[in-house]
């Protein structure tokens, strides 16, 4: 565990008590600090009660807080500041994140390497791949951040070590002492646009990754989307930076392409992915192609590349095949919490029994008309139905079933009484997940149990 340093003496806030920050806690535990501790859920606060004080922030004295530690969950501008992170910002307190905290610990020491990994899409399957090159390699690797382990929970690494963290745009924005020694900047669309403020303040958030610079830092940048094509041709332009364009749409003259289940690097051939199982579609041709670009920056050799590549298990929550059952094969896309990332799903399978909803986010299915042909039927859950119902009507037929598990019934047995080829049920939500769920994770091993719990046949019940 990370045990921040030159911190005696001060009083640090945490707010939210989750996985990050109840690892904050624990890593600050013998800082020399004085630790607040609050979250608004009470059995989140019985959790922490070990290990701080419980004050209610929003009620306490901030004129005796040096810093107050955010959960990236919680907003402090947009749409409206928590009332904790106001009090905080009236009162002059900094208010940072865990990673802050770590680039803090090893600003006047020798450090790990450490990588960032962010876009709107793909970020959890990059970063795990990244560390599984690099651990083939016998590298000495760890990896976590927004994936689920957080930062602070990392153990001690010497100079030939490697961080690999992803970064989200609530992240970014909570680390203000960000200098990564390289940077995959997967993609841009749509998403979180409430705590942003739009587009322009999504991007700018993301950028705070490229303030700091650390020796001659790399960014390996997708080049498919238009806005992240903007942030590589400025950040080209400003030295110590290096930038390798990456995409999926075409060969790249310069950089790392994935196109038609091959790899590319400066136009010239590299290998195949196709048996790379864990990565099917257009969308992990780009995630394999910003990995290669970072993991040929660190030093590992193509070879050692391509067998990290094609030896990756895949990630859970992430088009995991759960199970196939009579025929018909049950996928796990639980982390597909938008639109987009659920298209990349949706353009894997031809046969698909979509489930589908939560909590529903900006632009709904907008950009998912192209895909409704592949759908044989939709099963609705969640805060969305109703909305998504209204958008299907006349492109996919449907059902509202409000719950997972009426979905995941419902799905099984009509898939099993079409008896189509290649069927799958397929849960993309296309959705958050708090509506009905602690999280994306939660969502997506209650559907696994689930498929589980089915019988291995219907044979003789009602379809």
């Amino acid at each position: 565990m990370i045990s921040p340093r030159d911190l005696e003496g001060q009083t640090i806030a945490v707010m939210g008590l989750g996985k990050s920050g109840l690892a904050t806690l624990r890593a600050l535990a013998d800082s020399g600090t004085k630790l607040i501790a609050w979250d608004d859920d009470e059995s989140a606060r019985t959790a922490a009660a070990n290990l701080a004080a419980a004050e209610d922030l929003a009620k306490a004295d901030w004129t005796r807080i040096d810093a107050l530690v955010l959960s990236p969950g919680i907003p402090h501008t947009l749409p409206e500041p928590h009332p904790v992170a106001a009090q905080a910002r009236k009162h002059g307190v900094e208010i940072i994140g865990d990673a802050e905290l770590l680039f803090r610990h090893y600003a006047d020491r020798p450090r790990p390497r450490m990588v960032a990994v962010t876009g709107t899409n793909g970020k959890s399957t990059t970063t795990a791949l990244i560390a599984h090159i690099l651990q083939g390699a016998g590298r000495k690797v760890q990896a976590g951040g927004n994936l689920g382990t957080p930062v602070l929970s990392f153990g001690e690494l010497g100079e030939d070590g490697f961080y690999v963290i992803e970064m989200s745009s609530f992240q970014c924005e909570l680390t203000p002492s960000a200098a990564f020694d390289a940077v995959a900047w997967l993609n841009i669309t749509p998403d979180h646009f409430d705590r942003h403020g739009g587009m322009q303040g999504y991007v700018n958030a993301k950028k705070n990754l490229l303030r700091n610079v650390r020796g001659s830092p790399l960014l390996a940048i997708g080049v498919d989307d238009d806005e992240s094509l903007a942030v590589a041709e400025e950040t080209a332009k400003k030295a110590p930076w290096r930038v390798t364009p990456f995409g999926a749409s075409r060969i790249l003259d310069k950089g790392v392409s994935g196109v038609n289940g091959t790899l590319y690097a400066g136009g010239k051939r590299l290998f195949s992915i196709e048996n790379a199982a864990a990565l099917p579609g257009a969308h992990n041709a780009q995630n394999a192609a910003a990995a290669f670009a970072i993991c040929r920056e660190l030093g590992l050799s193509d070879a050692e590349i391509e067998k990290g590549i094609l030896s990756y298990p895949g990630l859970a929550h992430r088009q995991q095949l759960v199970r196939k059952l009579d025929g018909v094969r049950f996928v796990n896309d639980s982390k597909a919490t938008n639109a987009e990332a659920a298209s990349k799903a949706l353009a894997c399978y031809d046969v698909i029994y979509w489930i589908a909803g939560g909590k529903p986010k900006d632009g709904g299915l907008s950009g998912l008309e192209g895909f409704m042909p592949r759908i044989r039927h939709a099963f609705l859950v969640g805060e969305a139905s109703g909305g998504f119902a209204d958008w299907l009507q006349g492109k996919a037929d449907f059902t509202r079933c409000g719950t997972l598990d009426r979905a995941v019934e419902a799905a099984a047995r009509r898939a099993r009484a079409d008896g189509i080829d290649g069927a799958v049920v397929l849960l993309s939500p296309a959705c958050a997940s708090y509506d009905q769920f602690r999280s994306y994770e939660h969502r997506g091993e209650e559907f696994a149990r689930l498929v589980a719990a089915r019988p291995t046949t219907e044979a003789g019940r009602a379809a």
